[in-house]
């Protein structure tokens, strides 16, 4: 039996520009077929997101995020077995034939990879690339898609965009090659970007500015973004609201003030102390043991063999979403105390 899941009003966020949430998941869960039997990666998952708002997924590797993204983006395999709603502009993306869902991805959502090298054909330079994905959404003969491929590495501040389209992607480092993967996803101006991890294999320098990036894209086309990543400095820099997931649940969501000063989830806290503060001289708190086995979940919380508060009653039943404030909410039967603010 599953635990009931997080209600839009339990994890709806503050203030946004729009009173119609851009995308709706209810009780979205995904899962795939193993010779060990069904894991599920995504388990009854619920939240909104408005545009112009940038929510950022937080969590340890294997922990649903990715799985969650290439499900609303229509990625997984055949097998695989989803229920629930994903709603963009109020459609729902899980009932579309496959055409549909098609012509939808990069039309109205794209996704950003985590790697750049694996996104990009080393063979074709990148006006070939960026002009074919072009076309292949548009009706504009090849000269016009040239202009726009040279406008979309403009809109991603590449500098001496001439020059940079008739490079190949090796002659391009990491940080460029990144800005052109979100050129390319910026192809028919979507109402919704996915970023899974794009910062993961930049340097700090670099992942700055492709922070500043994503955050110049949110105010200046007014498009919602689901930025994936483990780390919380990441998190902490572009997000609006926080969803933490583990296991593949949130446990926790809120903005991203309340979830950094007012952690409520004993895992959001373990995921803080992990995190080094500047100051700091004694070395950051890991969280003890490893997440579970998705295909052979515990009855009760997930959380419950690493948590140092687990009760009898957390190994019993999966706990239920409650709200703690407006726009924050936590899966979990004790509460723990905030800590203080990461230093962004």
């Amino acid at each position: 039996m599953t635990s009931p899941r997080p209600t839009v009003a339990d994890t709806s966020s503050a203030p946004c520009a729009a009173d119609t949430p851009l995308l709706v998941v209810r009780d979205l869960t995904t899962q795939f077929p193993t010779r060990h039997g069904w894991l599920t990666a995504v388990n009854h998952v619920s939240y909104e997101l408005r545009a112009g708002r940038v929510l950022g997924v937080l969590g340890e590797s294997g922990s649903g995020k990715s799985a969650m993204l290439r499900t609303i983006l229509g990625l997984q395999p055949k097998s695989t077995r989803i229920s629930g709603e994903i709603l963009l502009d109020g459609r729902d993306l899980i009932s579309m034939s496959s055409s549909e869902r098609e012509d939808m991805r990069g039309a109205s959502v794209s996704m950003v990879f985590q790697d750049p090298m694996t996104a990009l054909d080393p063979v074709f330079t990148v006006e070939q690339q960026l002009v074919e994905t072009i076309r292949r959404h548009s009706t504009l003969p090849r000269s016009e898609a040239a202009d726009r491929a040279l406008e979309l590495l403009q809109t991603v501040q590449i500098p001496s965009p001439e020059r940079r389209l008739k490079a190949y992607p090796f002659e391009l480092s990491g940080g460029m090659r990144q800005r052109v993967v979100i050129a390319m996803a910026l192809v028919s101006n979507p109402r919704l970007l996915l970023a899974d991890e794009p910062t993961t294999a930049l340097d700090v320098t670099v992942q700055a500015r492709v922070l500043d990036l994503f955050r110049d894209l949110k105010h200046r086309m007014g498009m919602g973004i689901i930025f994936v990543t483990h780390d919380l400095a990441v998190v902490a820099e572009i997000a609006d609201d926080i969803a933490v997931m583990y296991a593949g649940r949130i446990v926790e969501f809120g903005r991203l003030d309340d979830i950094v000063r007012s952690p409520q989830h004993p895992y959001t806290r373990g995921l803080l102390e992990a995190n080094i503060r500047p100051g700091q001289h004694d070395r950051p708190e890991a969280i003890p043991g490893s997440p579970p086995n998705l295909a052979n979940l515990p009855p009760g919380c997930s959380f419950a063999p690493r948590c140092h508060a687990a009760e009898a009653a957390c190994w019993d039943a999966v706990p239920t979403f409650v709200p703690v404030s407006p726009g924050h909410g936590v899966r979990c039967l004790n509460a723990v105390r905030p800590v203080e603010a990461v230093a962004r």
